[in-house]
């Protein structure tokens, strides 16, 4: 059957700050406390959505979460109206203010793992948003997901599940450690699970493993996927303890090629062997390891090399490796990018993009978007106000630069305007994305 990779790319909201939440995301921890601009990021990942558009592909939108969540602090026990709560907050705990007010559902690579409907037993695409359990920040987003993915993929051939339950055994970080390789995006394809640990495994080194293996079972069970099509990998510990808190920063793939670096996996030789296998009749594998000695695995973090984008582009026989700007500014992964696209492998293009607004937090290109491989039949149940064409681009940038500040600090978060401006900038935004006036719970409550 005929299909697309869709890319939905999450919205950055209003309220993007540098709050250093993130333990084991050295960008996010580096930048804690920096002055962000909001406008800058919203527009960057827009001008990031309408390149790939206009190149030809599916690009569709997810919207931001409402920050801060006032009712999370006031089960916390801080009381009034909206304002005093923060305010009450911010004195007892900024730490906390930050987490309410994190902007972190723009990198939609967390948002869920999906399943297209070639893979799974009853024919529909499966989501399952994911928990984020390990972060308290991004623990908040996955009901809010659930709802946006409802609302997005509303037709009878999609299912939206809820999240796992949250619980450290079943910790779940979502598409950024799942990848699926297939010959063509609407045959059967094979789907591969990176986990970082085991439930009730203790932590022995300095960075936290997210992911357990146990979380990727039960959705590859809820899905209705083939076993024999599943490949379970366990992320290597160096790449966790370098930084690499998602698999995503160090492994990317697409139809038949795995993009990866040398110290992604914990066996390497293994992984490949298991997917090799688990793609027996269906396709050849391509692997593409990227040695330690031509690329350090400190470089490919801070680059960003692997949270690129990997795509088929329309009318081109190699992929497109649609990079972060700073991979240009690093001379290992420059010098390896320049030697990979002049070979004849099946990666022909490196494209830079600037969106160093997230870089900063820790998110590349693809950390913003979640990848939606649909039918024709599922591509015209989606939403149409949430794909990306002329007249939504046009309309989300005057929306940005109405509504974002150009600067905001983090000690900025207790000022009670900022409630304020980010409702009336979602208010607004349901309308142009088609949402309805009570997709978010203030709206709801002024209903």
């Amino acid at each position: 059957m005929t299909a697309v990779e869709a890319n939905f790319d999450g919205l950055i909201g209003p309220t993007h700050n540098y709050g250093g939440l993130s333990f084991g995301n050295i960008a996010s921890d580096r930048n804690r406390g920096v002055a962000s601009s909001p406008r800058s990021a919203v527009l960057e990942g827009l001008g990031k959505a309408k390149a790939l558009a206009d190149a030809g592909l599916v690009q569709g939108i997810l919207p931001p979460q409402e920050r801060p969540v006032i009712g999370y602090l006031r089960e916390l026990g801080f009381s009034g109206n909206d304002s005093a709560v923060i305010e009450a907050a911010f004195r007892a705990d900024p730490t906390l203010v930050r987490n309410v007010y994190s902007a972190s559902p723009m990198w939609a690579a967390n948002a869920a793992t999906v399943s297209p409907s070639a893979d799974t037993g009853d024919g529909r695409l499966h989501m399952t948003p994911a928990n984020l359990v390990t972060t308290l920040h991004r623990s908040l987003e996955g009901p809010a997901t659930q709802r946006a993915l409802g609302r997005i993929f509303a037709g009878r051939h999609f299912a939206i599940h809820s999240p796992l339950p949250m619980q450290a055994s079943f910790a779940d970080e979502g598409a950024a450690n799942h990848v699926r390789l297939c010959a063509s995006h609407g045959e059967p394809g094979v789907e591969i699970f990176v986990y970082g640990r085991d439930a009730g495994e203790p932590q022995t080194s300095g960075f936290p493993a997210r992911q357990t293996r146990e979380a990727f079972e039960a959705i590859a069970r809820r899905h209705g996927l083939d076993p024999k099509r599943c490949v379970f990998i366990r992320q290597s510990q160096a790449a966790i303890d370098a930084g690499a808190f998602h698999n995503d920063v160090v492994c990317v793939g697409t139809l038949k090629t795995l993009f990866f670096h040398e110290k992604a996996f914990a066996d390497p030789q293994q992984a490949c062997h298991d997917i090799r296998r688990a793609a027996e009749g269906l396709f050849d594998p391509v692997f593409v390891e990227v040695p330690e000695d031509e690329v350090p695995i400190g470089d490919a973090i801070s680059s960003y090399l692997f949270n690129s984008q990997l795509l088929a582009m329309p009318g081109q026989d190699r992929l497109m490796l649609n990079a972060p700007i700073e991979c240009e500014e690093t001379d290992s992964t420059r010098t390896y990018c320049e030697r990979l696209v002049a070979g004849n492998g099946s990666i022909g293009r490196v494209n830079y993009v600037d969106v160093r607004q997230s870089m900063r937090n820790g998110g590349g290109p693809a950390c913003l978007r979640l990848r939606v491989v649909l039918t024709e039949r599922e591509l015209a149940e989606v939403n149409p106000s949430c794909l990306m064409d002329d007249g939504l681009f046009s309309k989300l940038s005057d929306w940005a630069n109405a509504h974002y500040r150009d600067r905001l600090r983090p000690e900025d978060l207790r000022d009670p305007a900022l409630i304020e401006e980010s409702r009336s900038a979602l208010d607004a935004l349901t309308g142009l994305l088609g949402l309805g006036s009570d997709f978010y719970p203030f709206q709801k409550l002024a209903a």
